[in-house]
């Protein structure tokens, strides 16, 4: 059997997007992070950071998917959803302006920007318990941080805000929210010249993060412009994250170093964030398909 897949990216950030609503896609559900892993090597595989699996929806107009290239099954893809989005309107799938896109984070909406895609990605969550962060790793010279006043609408309550986490030779202050994944954002010097793979993954996987964390590494401009770099969790690092950068505009406005309409400055290009009344975070920014293909389903790619 061949499987058909569209290579997208946004903003260098990309995927391998395969259209599900048809019933002959010959993947099991408990194959497909080991499908995801195959397919997304760059030299045995047609690569990719991550694999989109499009599917009808009971509850919304479509269903998202989103495997890392490690295999591992995440909630939210920011620069995804914008690409699974472009593919669903360049091909006539839906005359809505509007998607409801179900995902494991909640029903997501992108809708038409011009020639971007302009995305609700929802009210970030500040809350340590529900980014997760596991405050028992805190030890006893950890302490939970102060409830801050409620933020925006729906009275968003105690933050995880610069607290000091040791990692080797390093202490970094950290503040971390969940744009329904978990994002750990790090102001640094001298950005273009930090080691973030070498810190990105230990940070990722240490224990005060129970599913793991995205590392955002930020160097502020001004108030409303910000460099940053990103370290995924189970793709590495990347050169655009859309939750990431939705969760360091939360963060740095939180943090009194910013508006809360900033412009994102990514290794791919920017990304425009704007922390509206309502307490949503939008997200704009666009999408491109690269080309399509066929991927012949043999054994190898199950095993």
């Amino acid at each position: 059997m061949n499987i058909h897949f569209i290579k997208m990216h946004g903003l260098g950030n990309d995927f391998i997007l395969i259209d599900c609503r048809k019933k002959e896609f010959g993947v099991q559900s408990s194959e497909l992070g080991v499908f995801s892993k195959k397919l997304c090597q760059r030299r045995f595989g047609v690569g990719a950071d991550q694999l989109l699996l499009l599917y009808p929806s009971t509850i919304a107009d479509f269903k998202m998917r989103i495997f890392n290239a490690d295999g591992s099954e995440v909630e939210m893809c920011g620069n995804g959803i914008r690409c699974l989005a472009k593919y669903i309107w360049d091909r006539n799938l839906s005359d809505k302006d509007v998607l409801d896109i179900e995902t494991l984070a909640g029903i997501i909406r992108p809708e038409k920007a011009g020639d971007m895609v302009k995305v609700d990605m929802g009210e970030p969550i500040l809350e340590p318990e529900k980014i997760p962060v596991n405050i028992k790793e805190l030890g006893e010279e950890g302490q939970t941080p102060p409830p801050n006043p409620p933020l925006g609408k729906g009275g968003i309550g105690g933050v995880f805000i610069d607290y000091p986490l040791k990692i080797n030779d390093k202490v970094f202050h950290i503040t971390c929210v969940s744009m329904g994944n978990p994002h750990t954002v790090i102001v640094v010097d001298d950005l273009s010249h930090f080691p973030v793979p070498y810190y990105g993954q230990m940070i990722e996987n240490h224990p005060l993060f129970p599913k793991r964390t995205n590392v955002e590494f930020i160097e502020i401009l001004n108030t409303a412009e910000i460099n940053m770099r990103v370290w995924e969790r189970g793709s590495g690092e990347t050169m655009a994250c859309g939750t990431g950068a939705a969760a360091v505009a939360v963060a740095s406005n939180i943090k009194h170093l910013t508006g809360k309409n900033v412009t994102i400055h990514l290794l791919g290009g920017d990304l425009f964030i704007e922390w509206a009344e309502d307490g949503h975070v939008y997200m704009t920014g666009p999408a491109a398909e690269v080309f399509e293909g066929t991927v012949k389903m043999s054994s190898s790619l199950l095993q």
